[in-house]
């Protein structure tokens, strides 16, 4: 049952003894405290006055962040009070083990309350004023010598003073966990002095009650603090109450053992942390000690907007250091083509800025990033092995971040890592049924030294192509893949397990192919092959092509274009179509001398010409279209219709 208590609290910013009346409730910061002895005041140095406007105006980004920081102090007091309790230190009797908050619209303060270590009144002098004490250099030497970072838990720093960015002024009750230890006042309004004094019914631990500017009113409303609360301080190790009701009822997930978090608990977090109403399709929770600290749970959306169209998405994954936030959507912890993971990670070793908001470029980040990274490729490897269906589902929508990071990766060892995951249909396999670039090295011949792919729009398409016939005819096996951006793509990978990967294209066009007329085949004689390919090459001119050659490399097409560069040709064709592109690119037309149309066509030149060059301009589109080159084929109308006349005509 609840009870009125009178009180005698001292008022930091009025300067006076105000008697007054509270209702006395449980998990609401209580006002008991009576000021005891006289007040002495201390002036703080020049250096921290500088450093306390710095952290009043620009060290933050946002000024809600005091509420973080304030409950990241009392955390730490907390955990260091139970390490103590460990070992058996004697200490003053309670069990309370929470921090509460209080907001006071009247009064206009925000009043935050732990019952941990708290402090005797030297520590709080030192404490309260390391930066005054030490100088801010030696405060940044003190933190970097530091190195296990425990001997700071539950100890104030410039995160305390981060209250002085809303607060006209600071009162700080706090009573040291050691037995006999007496309570104490702190107060100061940043502006260069505070004073301290004795204080009875001071209970174990530290308060803090923020007096408000008045523009910052905001920060004395419920809703307002509770929102700052969820969004930073969530997942907190223990409860945090505001206003007599625990706010961080959400466990984070990502400190259990993953044995200990069933489906549906792994659904709800993910609901939250990824702000989504879809569900995960995999989920990665691990944790590690060595080469860092580390604590991670990422997830993989059914559904992204990057797959509809839209705008490039945000990074995914929320930092936190010891379950505080400290950067939501976090860059620099994953690779950048990795934003389609949600999730959370959780290290102690991240070296942070003062603020605790912006990560330092260090080698530990670049170890973390290497860390997080390597988890995530080794546990899609091997979610493609569990469930083959489920990963091809997967690649197939998500395939474009994978094209992304290895284009972008920054060394060989991370495109071929990446590679790993990619996914193709095979001259080898039946239609629908897709291998990797790893399955296909274990099923290469002795002697190859590549691994080939085609580029096309189906497997129809690809089956179709005159580049596939010649390797087709070799037995060689030849990846498909039927995204327009993978011959740059692959391009960039360059070589896969000491082999090198090179489209079909490209091979050709810088293979040795010396043409012999073949036996028992119906073909041109090599005279008058190599007489018609030297009429075409004149005919279509150095704006189409390099050179005209007779090849024995096709058996059901007439011909086929090479250059040695074709993803650089369809990369042109896709951004505007150049006049000239045959010869820009050196383009080589290849004629077979066993198809018909070339064998009539070698006929027509000599007693047709105009209709030979018709058919001579076709067979070069045709290629073009083929090779996926011709970027807009409505040009050809009229000479197809020309042609259909010719054809009419002589029937």
């Amino acid at each position: 049952m609840s009870q009125c208590t009178g009180f005698r609290w001292y008022d930091g910013h009025t300067r006076t003894l105000i008697t007054s009346l509270s209702m006395k409730c449980s998990y609401v910061a209580e006002n008991r405290e009576l000021v005891e002895g006289s007040l002495t005041r201390h002036e703080f140095q020049a250096e921290t006055r500088q450093l306390l406007d710095i952290v009043a105006k620009s060290l933050y980004s946002e000024k809600e962040v005091f509420i973080r920081e304030v409950i990241s102090n009392a955390s730490d007091a907390l955990e260091r009070l139970r390490r103590l309790q460990v070992t058996g230190q004697q200490m003053t009797e309670t069990s309370l083990m929470e921090i509460r908050i209080t907001t006071d619209n009247a009064n206009g303060t925000i009043t935050l309350q732990d019952f941990g270590t708290g402090m005797t009144k030297e520590e709080i002098i030192e404490n309260l004023g390391t930066i005054a004490h030490s100088g801010t250099k030696a405060f940044l030497s003190q933190l970097e010598n530091r190195s296990d970072g425990s001997s700071l838990i539950g100890q104030f720093g410039v995160g305390f003073y981060s209250t002085f960015m809303v607060a006209k002024s600071v009162t700080v009750y706090s009573r040291s966990f050691t037995p006999e230890s007496k309570g104490y006042v702190w107060m100061s309004d940043g502006s260069g002095l505070y004073e301290i004094a004795e204080a009875a019914n001071v209970e174990r631990g530290t308060k803090i009650v923020i007096h408000l500017k008045d523009e910052e009113q905001r920060f004395s409303d419920k809703t307002v603090v509770e929102g700052v609360i969820r969004k930073y301080s969530n997942f907190v190790g223990f409860p945090i109450f505001l206003n007599g009701q625990q706010v961080n009822t959400l466990q984070a997930l990502w400190t259990q053992s993953p044995n200990d978090v069933s489906e549906s608990q792994h659904e709800e977090f993910y609901k939250f942390i990824a702000d989504a109403y879809d569900t995960p399709r995999y989920h990665l929770h691990f944790a590690t000690d060595a080469p860092l600290n580390v604590r991670a749970l990422f997830y993989v959306p059914q559904l992204l907007p990057e797959m509809f169209g839209t705008q490039l998405i945000e990074p995914g994954v929320n930092l936190y250091s010891r379950r505080v936030l400290i950067q939501p959507k976090a860059r620099g912890i994953l690779p950048d083509w990795m934003r389609f993971v949600k999730g959370v990670v959780d290290s102690e070793d991240i070296p942070l800025n003062l603020s605790r908001e912006l990560l330092q470029q260090t080698a530990i980040i670049r170890k973390l990033k290497m860390i997080l990274t390597s988890r995530l490729l080794k546990f899609l490897g091997d979610e493609a092995k569990k469930d083959r269906k489920k990963y091809e589902k997967f690649f197939s929508d998500c395939g474009v971040y994978f094209r992304e990071g290895l284009i972008t990766a920054e060394d060989d060892y991370q495109k071929e890592e990446i590679a790993k995951l990619f996914r193709f249909e095979s001259s080898f396999e039946r239609p629908g049924v897709t291998t990797s670039l790893s399955d296909y090295l274990s099923r290469m011949k002795p002697n190859q030294q590549n691994v080939y792919f085609l580029c096309a729009t189906s497997r129809e398409m690809a089956e179709m192509s005159p580049y596939l016939e010649p390797v087709k005819a070799q037995e060689m096996e030849v990846l498909f893949s039927f995204n327009m951006y993978d011959d740059s793509v692959l391009g960039q990978l360059q070589k896969f397990g000491g082999k090198t990967v090179v489209s079909v294209e490209n091979y050709l066009a810088k293979s040795d192919d010396k043409y012999t007329q073949p036996d028992g085949v119906n073909s041109l004689p090599t005279e008058q092959a190599q007489s018609l390919a030297k009429w075409l090459e004149q005919t279509l001119g150095p704006g189409k092509v390099k050179e005209v050659k007779v090849s024995g490399r096709l058996t059901s097409h007439p011909a086929m274009l090479t250059t040695p560069e074709m993803s650089m040709a369809r990369t042109i064709t896709r951004s505007a179509q150049p006049e000239g592109l045959g010869g820009y690119l050196q383009a080589t037309l290849e004629i077979n001398p066993s198809h018909p149309v070339i064998q009539n066509l070698s006929e027509a030149k000599e007693s047709n010409r105009q209709l030979a060059t018709l058919v001579a301009e076709q067979v070069y589109d045709n290629a073009m279209i083929a090779a996926g080159l011709l970027g807009d084929p409505r040009r050809m109308l009229t000479r197809l219709n020309d042609l259909l006349v010719q054809a009419l005509k002589r029937e």
